[in-house]
Parts: C-alpha cells; structure tokens; sequence
C-alpha cells in the first residue's frame, strides 16, 4: 500500500521565517515542499474482519455468534479459482457432494448436504444454485456454517452461500490465463465514477474461457458478462444494481459407482469420460441474475432497505450417463458389476428451467431503553420459487467397461416429452431480530421469522400430487460475552425449516417431493482477534428429519422421512498476518454423523455417507525478502476416509493434496503487472475427493491430477 501526500509549511512557519530573515520578502504565505513517498504494509491479505451473511447487514465478525468463513478477492485471484469447489476448499468444514465436470456443483457442509433450492445467495438473496456462478465480479465469497432460518427463512442445516459483488471504483485491468492443457482465459474489470459530484458508479466485468478439461471429450466453453452501478442519489440515498449473464456448454462428465457395490473402483484414471459416445451433446447452462438494493438513512440512528432479485436457470441437460448394470449378465443392480462393466443411457432433458423471485424489505434502529443499548431491526420478505422441466428421456443404449473405451451405439429415437410445471414455492415471512447491550462485556440476539409456506409439486404428467400450506416460527437465541475487546464468546440456538427432498425414479413414489422439515442446532464459539490474524473455535451439534430410499427387503423402495441424522462436531480456524511477511489461511473440521430411528438398522451405527471424520486445509503467503514483489505460495488439503454408501461397508481412502504457487508484481511499461502461477495436486496424487449420493445412487468421483495454470494481470 503506498500512500502519497505534500507537506505544507504553515503560515506561521512562513511568517516566522520571513521576520527572521530567513527567506526573502517575496515568499509567498506557504511553501510547498517535493512530494514524499511513504510505504506502508497490506492490513488487509486474507483477513477479513465483517461478514454480511449472518445478519441483514454487514457486521464485524467478532460480534456475530456464527462460524462463519469469508474468502477475499485477494485469495481467489492468487489462488486462479474459477469454481466454487475452488474456492471452498479453504474451509475443511466443506466438502463436495454430487460436483461433476460439465454440471453444476453442489457441496456438504458441517455433513450435510446445500440445496440449490435455497442455500446460494448473491449480496443476500438467494438465487437458483443450478448454476456455476461466475467469480470476476465477486469481492467475496462467505459461508455460514450452520442453520440459517431467521436470516434466509426455509434453509439447509448446512449453511448459506452467499457471494457479494464488486462495488464501482476507479480500475481498468484485464487478465489473461493458460493451463498446461491449453486452455484460454480473457477478462476484464472496468470501472469508474461519473456525475458532477462523482454521484453514479459504474463497473463491469467481462470474460471468455475456452475449457480444455483434464477429462478427455469434456472441453467447453464460458462466456460471461456483469454490470454494477451504484447512485448516490443524496447524502442519505443510495441505489445499488447488479445485472449478470453467463453461458456455459460443456460435456458433463458421469461418476463411478462401486464394484457390485462392494468395492471401490480400482486403477481408475481420472482423464477417462465413461460412455462416451461421439454423437454426444454438451451440457447447456445460462444464467441470469438481476439484483437492487435502495438505502435509505432517516437518521443517525434509523435506515431502511428494500431489495429485490430474479435468479433464472435454463439448462440443456444432455449426457450419455454410465449407471448401474442391468443389461449385463448375472448383475441386475443400480451399481456397476464386480468385473467394472456399466450400462450406458441416452438421458436428454432441455429447457429445464429454475426461477426465483424475492423481495424483502427492512428497517433498522439504534436506540437505549432503561441502559440498555438496542439495535433492532424488523421486516418482511417474499420468495417464490418455479421449476419447469420435461419428463426426461432416459434410454438404454448400450454397455461399457470402466477399463476399456465404450463403443459407440446409435442415439436413441424416442421424442421429447412436454415440458410442465413440476414446483411452484412461495414464501412469506416477518421478521425481528434485537441485539442487546447490557454492557461493554454482555450482549445477546434474539429474533425469529414467521414462515407461511405454500407450496405445490406436480407429478411427471404436471398433476398436481401435493399441496402444503404451513405455518412455522423459527427463532434463534444469541449470548455473546467479551472479556476484553478482542475476544469474544458466544453461544446460540437456531430452528430451521427445509424443503423436502425428490424421490429418485426408482422408487416406488417416483418423482414426488416430499414435505418441509425442521432442524435444529445449537453452537457455542471464542473468537479472538490478535495482532493481525484472527482465531476461531466452535462446536456444534445439528439435528435433521432423515431421508432416504427405504427398502422393503422384496427389492422396492420408497422415498421417506424417517428417523433422524445427528451431526456433532468441531472447527478451528486462523486467518491473517503469522509474520509481517507471511499470511495464512487454515482450518480444520472433526465431525460426527450419525443416523437413528431410520427404520433400515443397517444404515445406522457408522459415520454418514461421503462425511469424513477430519479435514484440514492450510494456505500460506510468503512474500520473500531479497526479491521485491516475489511471494511464494502453497497449501495443503487433507480429508480422512469416507463411507461411500449408506450401510458404511465400503469407504474410499484418506488423501492429502499439495498445491504450491507464486505471484510476481512488477511494473511492465509502466502499468501494474502480476504474474501468477499455481499448481494444484503437485504430486498428481490419485484419490475420491467425492463420494456423495445423487437422486438415491451413490457415485464416486475422482480428484484432478496435476493442473498448472499461468495468468498474467496488467492495471492500467
């Protein structure tokens, strides 16, 4: 950070120097000495001290009785991510769950699962998670861990996402990137500020990647585009919007299943498409996000705030899909047969389209009452969530081996279906949340949200099969003590309510979504800000309505609510300047998963499907002392073994992947230039980052092998 002022001499100065003789009598009254140049160090790195996602406004960190995650612009430009996975692999309480290549990702969190129904927000209002959300016009990205109910309403146990956009400011840059596969990468950031009082902002953002993947036949494309505009309309006003579009095709590339359902996949290369078939399309995938907020300050002490979003997801699903094994000998199951052989189906589903719209309106206010200090804040929101899609085609076409390359079979003939409506979803809440001060050490957050769900699902001929109307508070209950001011103790309660899950087409109610259900969670933390590097403990305990595919023992299953999956755990972290040269970024996660009551004994009494029991991951920068603008960077991602299917018989092996880097900052004809380049798993270490379940099956997907990447931005 470089800082550039001019010292003034004062009048008196002057005066006193024109008296003594020292200067002449034609001096003028100040005397403007060369500019100087002070060098000061980044507080800022990887350390982020205010969140926005656990509240309905930005607040510090320390005062907010959540764990919550944030990653930085910095550490995502260092780092080159471009997906969510890898952004998400600096917190160790996060892990995937069903994130195939060519589809959008999905993750678990403290063990269980996000939903792309409600769990993914962009500057706080949620958007359709069926998508790769863009990361160029992101500031951060922030993960709150944990039920989330008074904030977001309806709510995994597992957490929000929520990404914040880039606000206007003065920049012109543009970035260009390369991969030891060839792949190409351009975008640009340009803003400015305009009006006779620098009143309007402006920023955009812009990029093309052509996407050579590891895996072979899976190359695609990306193009995307955003706008943010922000307009001091007057001192007191303020109106902010965000417009972004992006289109991506790539080939989605199917997981694994287990050998006969007993063993893990062996000699299995991660550059192999399975199924693949010439003819084959490209997974489709557009995206549009419209977002507005207008503040208004009454006061010191009262604003208020309306915001608004559409989120649209319009896929082209298309793939030539390995499961099970039904047509090869001796095999008849939903896994793939002991000899590694797989059946292979022609699933085509376009126009499959998600929409959300949401509205939510607020007001807060600073005020004491008999001592007490309140920040109050109340309000109401609306949500409403619509899928449209077809009745997928989904034809067996043929058989293939995981060991050798597939044949090719002629597509199948067998037309589309009509696309009808299959959820309408709406939501309506009221909302109050107080935070209390009884003094400089004690304070506490209470708060609820009255949800009014109405909702309706449609079988696969657009029937309406179900109609849920409910009506649900769920309140949180927060205590934070600080000893001192940079320490921080808390504990609190949440309820929450989440939408139920689809049965898988195998089972016996095929198609049907199943009705809301509650969870529960209480947490207790210290967070502790020293120096420049913050430390964060909590422990947790999480309880939801299991559901499942639950067998009958004659062969049929039906898709149920039963029982319950408790997850106990615990989570360290640290962020921020070790040293005046080294920055770090770690954490670590120990979680228990269980399930009881479920019904199916098999299911329970072991760890949880795809939970590990330990995962850490540890990011460092080290700005070396005898290069000026040199850093060298690295990190490690450690995840203890895993169940990879529900009775736990059967787990895929622990792994660490080491990731190494640099960065270089230098001037290149007189503008700004860094120089980035990493590479990730350097040791091209093969492992199972994802053993999850998708629809009722369970699928393993395979880790990246060793991937370098080259960027060079230029400021102008």
């Amino acid at each position: 950070m470089v800082l550039r002022f001019r010292p003034v001499v004062s009048t008196r100065l002057a005066l006193g120097l024109l008296l003594s003789g020292g200067i002449g009598s034609s001096l003028a009254a100040e005397i403007e000495l060369p500019a100087v140049k002070v060098q000061g160090q980044d507080e800022s790195g990887y350390r982020n001290e205010t969140a926005s996602v656990g509240g309905f406004d930005e607040a510090p960190l320390l005062d907010t009785p959540a764990s919550i995650t944030v990653i930085n612009a910095a550490l995502i430009k260092d780092q080159q991510a471009r997906l969510l996975s890898e952004v998400l692999r600096n917190d160790a309480s996060v892990g995937d769950s069903y994130a195939p290549i060519g589809y959008y990702e999905n993750f678990v969190v403290r063990g269980f699962s996000l939903n792309a129904a409600s769990s993914y927000k962009i500057n706080g209002r949620t958007i359709t998670g069926e998508q790769n959300v863009a990361l160029e016009n992101k500031q951060q990205v922030e993960v709150l861990k944990g039920l989330a109910g008074l904030q977001s309403g309806i709510s995994e146990p597992s957490g929000v996402i929520n990404y914040v956009t880039k606000r206007p400011e003065d920049v012109r840059s543009v970035t260009v990137s390369t991969d030891d596969r060839g792949s190409g990468y351009i975008a640009t950031d340009v803003g400015g500020w305009f009006g006779s009082e620098q009143q309007l902002g402006l920023r955009a953002n812009v990029a093309h990647e052509d996407l050579n993947s590891y895996v072979e036949h899976a190359n695609g494309q990306r193009d995307f585009v955003s706008l943010a505009l922000d307009w001091n309309i007057s001192p007191d006003a303020l109106l902010q919007l965000d417009a972004e579009y992006q289109n991506k095709q790539q080939r989605s590339v199917p997981g694994y299943q287990l050998l006969g359902g007993t063993e893990v996949p062996h000699d299995a290369s991660p550059k192999k498409l399975l199924g693949h078939q010439s003819g084959g399309k490209q997974v489709g995938i557009d995206s549009l996000n419209l977002n507005g907020k207008f503040e208004y300050r009454f006061s010191d002490q009262w604003k208020s705030n309306i915001s608004a979003a559409r989120s649209k997801v319009v896929i082209d699903d298309y793939s030539s899909f390995a499961w099970g094994c039904y047509y090869v000998s001796n095999c008849n199951a939903n896994t793939f047969s002991p000899e590694g052989d797989y059946d292979i189906y022609d699933y085509r589903s376009p126009d499959d389209t998600r929409r959300d719209d949401e509205i939510q309106a607020a007001m807060t206010g600073l005020f004491d009452t008999a001592g007490l200090g309140h920040e109050l804040t109340f309000g109401t929101s609306a949500f409403r969530r619509v899928v449209d899609k077809r009745d997928s085609v989904n034809e067996y076409i043929g058989s293939g081996n995981i060991h050798q390359d597939a044949p090719s079979f002629p597509p199948t003939d067998k037309p589309l279906n009509d696309s009808h409506r299959n959820l309408d979803s709406r939501q309506y809440g009221l909302f109050v949340t107080d935070r209390i001060r009884f003094n400089e050490q004690w304070q506490t957050i209470l708060g609820g949200r009255e949800v009014r769900l109405d909702e309706k699902a449609f079988d696969k001929n657009g029937i309406e099969s179900r109609h849920t109307q409910q009506y649900v508070f769920l309140p949180q209950a927060s205590l934070i003590y600080k000893p001192i001011e940079n320490i921080s103790l808390y504990t609190s309660y949440s309820k929450g309510l989440s939408l139920g899950g689809t049965a898988p087409w195998f089972a016996t109610n095929s198609s049907e979504t199943l009705a809301p259900t509650t969870s529960r969670q209480i947490e207790a933390g210290v967070k502790y800000d020293w120096r420049r590097i913050s430390f964060a403990v909590a422990v947790f305990q999480t309880r939801q309505a299991y559901q499942y595919s639950k067998p009958d023992g004659a062969g049929n299953f039906t898709y149920v609510q039963q029982g319950q999956q408790k997850n106990t755990g615990l989570e360290l972290s640290a962020n921020g300047w070790a040293t005046e040269r080294l920055q770090i970024a770690t954490s670590v996660a120990a979680i228990r998963a269980r399930v009881s009551g479920s019904g199916t004994p098999d299911y329970e009494g072991h760890q949880a499907i795809n939970v590990p029991k330990l995962r850490a991951s540890v990011y460092a920068d080290y700005a070396l002392p005898w290069v000026n603008g040199l850093a060298v960077l690295g990190g490690v991602q450690y995840s203890a073994k895993k169940s990879a299917n529900r009775n736990g018989t059967v787990e895929v092996g622990d792994y660490a992947v080491v990731n190494v880097g640099s960065r270089y900052t230098t001037k290149v004809d007189g503008y700004e230039t860094v120089f980035r380049l990493s590479v990730d798993n350097l040791f091209d270490k093969r492992y199972w980052r994802d053993a999850g379940e998708y629809m009722g099956d369970d699928y393993l997907f395979q880790g990246a092998p060793l991937t370098a990447r080259l960027s060079a931005s230029v400021n102008f």
